[in-house]
């Protein structure tokens, strides 16, 4: 093992991978050397920070506990902190299955390992939002809010992070400036739920003020928004997107389901008709605009007929982006207090391989329909024979790209391009720069 050297892998979403950055900035600043998602243990210390939203997450985040705890007892590792979300939620019953652990820390009393790694106070120098970037050095993900005040009946998170919490918008500005000195071009503006942002510090919905303030940070290129709500969707946002060109036409706002019973079974406080409406809306405020969501099958309520509503709204509403997952019953939630999980795993199975077979084919003709427009690409790597960007309408990891040929001429990672669309598959893009 190398001395002096921390590993921090992180698991789940981007929320996670933003304490980590931060957390990485502190242990550097007492002079470990870190690395980030190592495939194998390779320094003396290993920080596991998890995530404990759905069954697969917490396995997954178990799994890596034990990979690393072998590790340990196999003398390739000197010390394990766990942290993050499972954490945070089952540490009692973390701490008496897995005693190799030699602490495990919630998801807001991380900073504790820095306690418990150096007596040192050189890390109190680091301000807030410094950080140590994993992601390509040209985007980033910023955290404006912790925690959900929203009650849905299916989801842990309340109960795993608490009240919502809005960050001052000063701090929030304040590190996008700090990302663009380092070289930051793109933000993808993160949260649990970014509508709620200031009611809690402001006494009213401050998203729109907030976006509207980062878009005009000298060098910010695109900000890109993740994790709205429907329920009294702030609508004054869409005017700061139409408004301002560096906020790109794309918004993630997951439905969950269309209807009205099932939405009413899950407290989401909006119903059938309403998100017709909303949906109208957005695309008549913003033309042009991608919208991604998040649906889900099999929640208690969702027969036939209801199952038959989300095909038909999914037809309708022809969603840029979408992903769909089955409903499993969460420890503590209103849903599994309250309703039997009664609709068979096959039957969930079936009804989410119909629902993606429905989007494959209209993500396959959106793509379709961008064949021979020439749209602005950033580039985010080199695969073999292709450099891959993408344009406004594409979040990095969960959206499609855009390949370009090698042969084409040198791109540049994080620069720009006018790429004009030559083909498409169900998903992705083919381009070829324009000649300047």
């Amino acid at each position: 093992m190398k001395k002096n050297t921390v590993d921090i892998i992180t698991l789940g979403c981007s929320k996670n991978l933003v304490d980590s950055e931060r957390l990485m900035a502190r242990l550097r600043a007492l002079g470990y050397q870190v690395t980030h998602d190592s495939p194998h243990p390779r320094g003396e210390i290993a920080i596991i920070n998890t995530c404990g939203f759905i069954g697969d997450a917490k396995e997954e985040s178990v799994n890596m506990i034990l990979e690393f705890c072998q590790a340990k007892e196999e003398g390739r590792l000197r010390r394990l902190y766990v942290m993050g979300c499972l954490s945070e939620r089952y540490m009692k019953e973390l701490g008496k299955e897995i005693p190799q652990v030699d602490r495990f820390y919630g998801k807001f009393d991380w900073d504790g390992i820095i306690s418990e790694l150096s007596s040192s106070t050189s890390h109190e120098r680091i301000s807030g939002h410094e950080r140590i970037l994993t992601t390509p050095r040209h985007y980033a993900y910023v955290k404006i809010s912790e925690g959900c005040d929203r009650k849905c009946a299916y989801c842990a998170i309340p109960i795993i992070t608490g009240r919502h919490q809005s960050r001052p918008m000063e701090d929030i500005i304040a590190e996008v400036e700090y990302l663009v000195a380092q070289g930051v071009k793109e933000f993808q503006v993160i949260a649990q739920e970014l509508t709620y942002y200031g009611l809690d510090i402001y006494k009213k919905r401050m998203i729109a003020p907030l976006i509207d303030r980062m878009a005009h940070v000298e060098g910010v290129k695109w900000i890109r928004l993740h994790y709205a709500y429907p329920h009294q969707f702030p609508m004054e946002l869409l005017d700061v997107m139409r408004l301002n060109r560096n906020v790109c036409k794309y918004l993630d706002i997951a439905l969950q389901h269309i209807s009205t019973n099932v939405l009413t079974n899950m407290r989401r406080h909006v119903d059938k008709e309403q998100t017709y409406e909303l949906i109208t809306r957005l695309r008549e405020a913003v033309p042009g605009i991608h919208l991604r969501t998040t649906l889900m099958v099999g929640f208690p309520g969702e027969g036939e007929q209801e199952f038959e509503e989300l095909k038909e709204f999914t037809r309708w509403a022809r969603f840029e982006r979408m992903g769909a997952f089955a409903y499993s019953e969460e420890d503590g939630t209103y849903a599994a207090r309250h309703f039997k999980d009664e609709v068979p795993d096959e039957v969930k199975q079936e009804r989410l391989s119909q629902l993606m077979a429905i989007q494959q084919e209209i993500s396959s003709e959106v793509q379709a329909a961008k064949v021979g427009q020439t749209l602005k690409v950033i580039i985010d790597r080199r695969e073999g024979e292709y450099y891959v960007g993408r344009t406004e309408f594409d979040s990095p990891e969960v959206d499609p790209e855009v390949l370009i040929p090698v042969s084409n001429g040198i791109l540049r990672r994080g620069c720009f391009y006018n790429i004009r669309i030559i083909d498409s598959d169900d998903f992705d893009l083919y381009g070829v720069r324009l000649k300047v």
